[in-house]
């Protein structure tokens, strides 16, 4: 299967899922790092990992279509199949999701429904878990569609949210949740042990 992954910031997310595909656990092609900032961090673990890159942001362009036939032009190119989000921070183009129906994801961190929605991201979902006082918090995967974080659900797993701990520490044990989650619910949709169709999920991710 051949992947693109989109990211705005360090790409540990990426990062996790290079090391799988190196580790032989997950065995698809990283065909293709898209992100909207030159700068960020993710391009340098793309550029050791030797996956080939693309700089886009819709700044770039004179309109939004312009942007997106180009984008989707660019996927084109390189055969995509799935388009996996890791900390992107651009909202996608209606005619990238429509044309890749069931076939983006999206990890976000926390249990949905609960903490999503617009504005809730990085360090917003965890103070918001930390004010609301929930013990339990943990990580969603889930298939992009129009409205933020509502698409359907592939997969969720839990962490301890303790009294004591700060917004970061909660954030800390999320994150190598969603380390150990992304690259297996990747796996599960390469091996075709689970699907989307229509917005519907069929099958289960193997843990």
């Amino acid at each position: 299967m051949n992947i693109a992954v989109f990211a705005s910031g360090s790409g540990s997310n990426f990062q996790a899922i290079i090391d799988r595909q190196k580790s032989g656990d997950l065995q698809v092609n990283l065909a293709l790092l898209v992100g909207n900032n030159s700068k960020a961090q993710c391009f340098g673990r793309a550029r050791s990992a030797e996956i080939p890159t693309l700089h886009m942001s819709p700044s770039h362009f004179e309109s939004e279509l312009s942007y997106a036939n180009t984008l989707l032009a660019k996927l084109s190119e390189s055969k995509i199949e799935l388009i996996v989000l890791a900390g992107y921070m651009k909202m996608l183009p209606p005619q990238l999701i429509t044309a890749y129906k069931d076939k983006i994801i999206n990890i976000h961190p926390s249990l949905l429904p609960l903490f999503g929605g617009h504005g809730m991201y990085g360090m917003n979902v965890h103070n918001a878990v930390k004010e609301s006082g929930v013990k339990i918090s943990g990580v969603t995967i889930h298939a992009v569609t129009e409205i933020y974080d509502e698409g359907p659900i592939l997969y969720q797993a839990s962490v301890p949210v303790y009294e004591s701990d700060s917004p970061k520490e909660i954030a800390d044990r999320v994150l190598v949740c969603e380390h150990d989650s992304y690259w297996r619910v990747i796996k599960a949709l390469a091996d075709k042990t689970i699907s989307i169709k229509n917005g519907t999920v069929r099958g289960s991710v193997r843990k």
